[in-house]
């Protein structure tokens, strides 16, 4: 019998989710079937109930469902803990297992796609929303010499940063046996002056509405990555980047590395995700 899988959002016509399992499942040989599926914005919970009732084996969550999700799963992984929130929910005997595969699809886009390290660089994370919390503690592991958490609100910064301490401090031994992590500080966007980074990740919703970010050249250090998180478009944050001389990539390559990751999780196989990437850039 053909497994069902499904990515769960609202909106989520635009998802390119179908066709990257789609490719994953004919790859490597997985009996499976993949759709987009609108929930009503206040029935998430039905909505996956529903599917599990459909034979449902397994959902990919998007805006703006995943806090919800983290709530609905019965068992969570570490870094679905710390975040906050899940993007990944397994269905099995057990209930629902719910994870967060957002920030291993940064850190393999940045280390394989992009060829970064980021180990010992400085790191700045503008945004204190969701997608900034599910990428932290893949980012803390890595072990930068600094994160930076900058947001319009400092407060809101603030906030995020020592709730991640907070977490941090309950992970489970066999989450991480190395040194001490970092931890991360934070600011509001109006502090940056003056400061310098090797990698900048843009994790707010700005380039939606083309609103540039109030940052100041100087964020971006010789030889820096800027990350744009958002795909599929030129955002403001892009093109200052590109002006002050930094390496720029958008966010569809950690699109396809996280559905990678939540892939293995279904289906105990590790897709090949470079030619996933390329027939979606159209190279």
């Amino acid at each position: 019998m053909t497994d069902k899988y499904a990515v769960i959002g609202n909106p989520i016509v635009h998802s390119q989710s179908p066709r990257i399992h789609a490719m994953f499942a004919r790859q490597t040989g997985q009996d499976m079937t993949y759709e987009a599926m609108l929930a009503p914005l206040d029935d998430f919970n039905a909505t996956v109930r529903s599917f599990i009732q459909a034979g449902g084996c397994g959902a990919n969550v998007t805006v703006p469902f995943k806090e919800e999700a983290r709530h609905l799963a019965t068992r969570l992984s570490a870094r679905a803990r710390v975040a906050g929130a899940s993007n990944t929910l397994l269905f099995d005997a057990e209930g629902i297992f719910g994870d967060n595969t957002d920030g291993v699809g940064l850190l393999r886009d940045v280390h394989q796609n992009l060829g970064h390290n980021i180990a010992g660089i400085r790191v700045l994370l503008i945004g204190a929303g969701g997608a900034a919390r599910g990428v932290i503690l893949p980012l803390l592991l890595e072990r930068p010499v600094q994160l930076v958490i900058a947001n319009r609100s400092a407060q809101k910064a603030q906030m995020l940063a020592s709730q991640l301490v907070s977490a941090m401090a309950d992970l489970p031994a066999e989450t991480d046996s190395g040194p001490p992590l970092p931890a991360p500080t934070s600011c509001g966007l109006n502090e940056l002056a003056g400061e310098c980074f090797d990698l900048v990740i843009n994790a707010t919703s700005t380039g939606l509405a083309d609103k540039p970010l109030d940052i100041p050249d100087s964020v971006f250090a010789p030889g820096c990555l800027a990350y744009e998180m958002m795909y599929g478009r030129q955002t403001p944050f892009m093109a200052q980047a590109h002006s002050a001389k930094a390496q720029v990539s958008d966010g569809l390559g950690m699109l396809v590395e996280q559905a990678a990751e939540a892939f293995f999780l279904w289906r105990g196989v590790q897709p090949d995700t470079l030619p996933v990437l390329k027939a979606l850039r159209g190279t």
